[in-house]
């Protein structure tokens, strides 16, 4: 009676613990999410070819030959089959080829800086980690916002992405893919989202101990959506001075959204070369 009670009690406490979880990387909103999550999916089941049969057999095998069994059909004195190890060395070696073959075509096909096919004109969005938010800069609308991003449906997207402090990772679960930011670096992620909504965007990279509200509002909207949102980003009147990307350098815990009206087009530029010295060669 106890043992069921135990028994019951762990698979509701599990059951519990899943309902909370979002499965995101099966359930993208994004095409490059959407191409991993098939990916993934797949070679799950190529492992399960092997990890089903193994299970089945260790609980048939014991159950066959448990000492209590009298079967004539066991033979102590038998030492080798060569169809046990054909399937014990031959189906692992064509799942591992098989594993490697996809591994080798995603690793170029879902490379981050790979461009997105559409009819519509790409977008750049430059990304800066800072302690501890998101900087996002838009150099074709000069624009600026702390901790939201927002861009249209079916747009390619390249994000360049640096650090202003330590390294970090930008990552934006639903839509797919996650790139590192470093200082004096740039790294290029391209995502393209296929529906519209907002979704939650974070820091995947331990940085401190503001890391836990390191995180952002992506916004994916219509054409229209997106000209709302840059018309409310203007409205602000702040400008992105030298002065005021000074004061956002500094570090802060949950930082509130903050939007720029305007930037100097070359700050993202500026910021990794503070790095590199680039600047001060240059002087």
């Amino acid at each position: 009676m106890k043992k069921k009670l135990f028994q019951s009690t762990m698979v509701f406490s599990l059951a519990l613990l899943l309902s909370g979880c979002d499965l995101v990387l099966f359930d993208s909103s994004g095409v490059t999410g959407k191409q991993i999550g098939d990916t993934i999916l797949l070679t799950m089941g190529l492992m399960l070819i092997v990890v089903i049969p193994t299970i089945l057999m260790s609980i048939w095998i014991p159950y066959k030959y448990h000492t209590s069994k009298k079967d004539e059909s066991y033979d102590p004195e038998w030492e080798h089959s060569s169809k046990i190890e054909f399937f014990a060395w031959g189906v692992p070696v064509v799942i591992i080829v098989v594993l490697a073959t996809i591994t080798y075509i995603t690793s170029y096909s879902l490379d981050p800086r790979k461009e997105l096919v559409s009819d519509k004109k790409p977008m750049t969005i430059q990304v800066v980690a800072m302690d501890w938010k998101w900087l996002f800069l838009f150099p074709e609308e000069k624009i600026a916002v702390v901790n939201e991003v927002s861009f249209p449906v079916d747009t390619p997207v390249e994000f360049l992405v640096t650090s202003q402090s330590t390294m970090n990772s930008f990552y934006i679960p639903k839509l797919g893919g996650q790139i590192y930011a470093m200082a004096g670096m740039e790294n290029r992620m391209n995502l393209m989202a296929h529906e519209e909504g907002e979704f939650r965007g974070i820091s995947s990279n331990y940085s401190g101990f503001g890391f836990s509200g390191m995180r952002f509002k992506a916004k994916v909207t219509s054409e229209e959506g997106f000209e709302e949102w840059k018309a409310g980003v203007r409205a602000s009147g702040q400008v992105l001075t030298d002065a005021e990307y000074d004061r956002l350098t500094e570090k802060t815990r949950d930082h509130e959204v903050e939007y720029f009206s305007s930037i100097n087009p070359l700050q993202f530029k500026n910021i990794i070369e503070s790095f590199t010295g680039a600047q001060n060669g240059s002087n």
